[in-house]
């Protein structure tokens, strides 16, 4: 018995030795399975981390070159601002310049038609065709007793 019991003992070691060594075979292999699907996840990460910057980097370029346009847009406009701008300046000043002739135009007729009436009304106030004097006269013009009259549309050009 003695050698029976020394004998199981030995073919129990043996199996237990086999049983270790697949076991440590199957954690082995397990372990070269876990590092193989980490290295794989990490490249995966790699990749979508690349992607996302590439995205990102089209993206800013997109976002200047547009950002680019409406500058040169802004600036375009601005431009024709300023010179819409320095025209209606211009245009005012005329204007400015024009009514104030034509108040000094209607002045002068005023004072003519009150100091040079005698061409067209007699004493009595009674209404006489002018003379043939009062058309030759420049200083005589009472028979334009009109103020000549002016609006915007006529310095249209």
């Amino acid at each position: 018995m003695a050698s029976s019991s020394g004998t199981s003992s030995v073919s129990s070691m043996i199996q237990n030795s086999g049983s270790e060594e697949d076991l440590q075979a199957l954690m082995d292999q397990r372990k070269r399975k876990r590092m193989l699907s980490n290295r794989e996840s990490a490249r995966r990460s790699r990749m979508r981390k690349q992607k996302h910057m590439d995205d990102l980097t089209a993206q800013m370029a997109q976002l200047r070159k547009e950002n680019h346009q409406i500058i040169s847009s802004l600036n375009i406009t601005s431009q024709h601002y300023m010179n819409i701008e320095a025209e209606n300046s211009v245009l005012r000043a005329q204007v400015s310049e024009l009514s104030n002739r034509l108040q000094s135009l209607n002045e002068i007729i005023t004072f003519l038609n009150a100091n040079h009436g005698g061409c067209v009304e007699d004493s009595s106030n009674n209404f006489t065709e002018p003379s043939a004097d009062c058309f030759f006269n420049p200083l005589n013009l009472s028979y334009l007793n009109h103020p000549i009259m002016a609006s915007a549309e006529m310095f249209q050009y």
